[in-house]
């Protein structure tokens, strides 16, 4: 199973549940001081060598407590502020980063490796409330097949989207509940505007675009170009990452030259994930610990291939398999972290009425 999603929770009751079973499964080392816990999305993933290795070196065991989609999890983590299900986070992205922040989840702590990172990937430069682990772009994949098939033109931009001859063709998640639908919602909003960023999604509802409740959803049972999916689905169009064409060629005995996936360039979004140091964990030195290895060189070159985002690190390197196959963005959309805390909830809840309901 490809490891690049954000995956969607169906219900609030139903995480809780879901993180209080794992919590309590973990009860019994909760307060030992060589236990670090990591709460985390579905998605997080570290080879097992590279784990264990920081695990002998340090002298923590890591224990992974996972929830969800982004988007939930971070949820949680707002609820059980000051009363924490582990030490570290990892999963908040530059989209819902406001919310815990003012919250006040998260407590100071500056991770070594800090100075290799570029200052525009760190939100929280002054308090290091927030330690910048990856990067990369929500975009509109397409499955090059179909289209060269239907002898059609992949959409470029997201006005293209709205055009008659991609209608019905295009699936994205929730915006509510998924990390990628709520970035395909902002993109839609720098590039529209405040104003008519609505219309676009009105043409887009016009145009039939499905919205599914969670990434998986979207990409493996929904997405014609899925390798995991094949043959599920019948959208050719996908809200998905930049990086997801590596991923469909992955472990491929005779790689193709081309991923057989491409990206529309001109609808891309910047995300970048952080992780932060629990208020009131347990185990705030081994949080401390956990935190300087995901911004570790041997960490952020172990990411790529199992979460499918770039390393936050400008030292590090990327694989053979993301130069050759990975899409570069030279111009993704963005917006001003604050105007995405000032109005993120309103515009979730008009995108529902525009788009589900």
């Amino acid at each position: 199973m490809m490891k690049h999603a954000r995956r969607a929770a169906a219900t609030t009751a139903v995480l809780t549940l879901a993180l209080l079973a794992t919590a309590c499964g973990g009860s019994d080392d909760s307060g030992d001081p060589k236990t670090v816990h990591l709460v985390t999305h579905d998605s997080f993933a570290v080879s097992k060598s590279v784990l264990k290795d920081f695990e002998k070196r340090s002298g923590y065991k890591v224990k992974v407590l996972r929830g969800g989609d982004a988007g939930a999890a971070v949820n949680q983590a707002v609820l059980n502020k000051g009363n924490p299900q582990g030490d570290v986070f990892f999963g908040v992205d530059n989209t819902l980063l406001s919310r815990p922040l003012d919250r006040g989840v998260f407590t100071s702590y500056k991770a070594k490796g800090l100075d290799k990172v570029p200052e525009r990937l760190q939100a929280d430069p002054d308090k290091h409330r927030v330690t910048p682990v990856d990067t990369g772009n929500v975009c509109v994949n397409y499955d090059r097949e179909w289209f060269a098939d239907k002898k059609l033109d992949p959409p470029r931009t997201l006005r293209d989207l709205t055009e008659p001859r991609y209608k019905n063709l295009l699936v994205t998640e929730d915006a509510a509940n998924s990390s990628p639908g709520l970035a395909f919602l902002l993109a839609s909003v720098a590039e529209f505007g405040e104003k008519d960023w609505q219309d676009y999604w009105k043409k887009l509802r016009a145009n039939g675009v499905e919205v599914a409740g969670s990434w998986e959803q979207a990409y493996n049972d929904r997405f014609t170009g899925s390798r995991e999916g094949k043959g599920k689905g019948d959208k050719p169009l996908v809200v998905s990452y930049a990086s997801s064409p590596p991923a469909e060629v992955m472990g491929v005995k005779n790689p193709p030259e081309q991923a057989p996936t491409g990206v529309a360039k001109g609808t891309c979004f910047q995300q970048t994930e952080y992780a932060g140091l629990l208020n009131g964990a347990k185990n705030t030195k081994g949080g401390k610990a956990l935190l300087d290895f995901l911004l570790s060189k041997r960490f952020q070159e172990d990411l790529p291939l199992k979460m499918f985002v770039s390393p936050a690190r400008a030292d590090a390197e990327l694989p053979k398999l993301f130069t050759k196959y990975g899409e570069t963005v030279d111009d993704p959309a963005t917006l001003d972290p604050k105007k995405i805390a000032e109005h993120r909830e309103q515009w979730i809840k008009t995108w529902t009425s525009l788009a589900v309901k």
